[in-house]
């Protein structure tokens, strides 16, 4: 599976913004998607994750109450709404799923497949 993350660019603080990832080669309905972010010097972070099916979400501890993560399977895509964006999220962010099923958890070791990312650049 190949995961194109789009949607990255520069904003100012209190914006908001949207990602997409989109897979291809092979459909990912069957599959937990994922976004981390990683800040320059800092270990990648978890940020969200959906459920196959889209109805059970988890989030990061600093993005809790501020971003989405949602996924249309019709079009292999999912997305991260981000809003009330603060300096502090800037960071490069990817997608990524993990192929052999079930819950990958929130330590980047435990997800497979991972998208080039996209650059978040928040200003104050």
């Amino acid at each position: 599976v190949q995961l194109q993350a789009s949607g990255g660019g520069l904003v100012q603080s209190g914006d908001s913004l949207r990602l997409s990832c989109t897979a291809s080669g092979r459909t990912f309905s069957g599959y937990f998607m994922g976004w981390f972010r990683q800040a320059p010097g800092k270990k990648r972070e978890f940020v969200a994750a959906i459920s196959p099916g889209g109805r059970s979400t988890s989030y990061g501890d600093s993005v809790k109450g501020r971003f989405t993560i949602s996924k249309d399977n019709a079009k292999n895509t999912v997305y991260l709404h981000m809003n009330s964006l603060k300096p502090e999220d800037t960071a490069v962010y990817y997608c990524a799923t993990d192929l052999r099923g079930g819950w990958p958890g929130v330590a980047e070791t435990a997800w497979g497949s991972w998208g080039q990312g996209t650059q978040v650049t928040v200003s104050s």
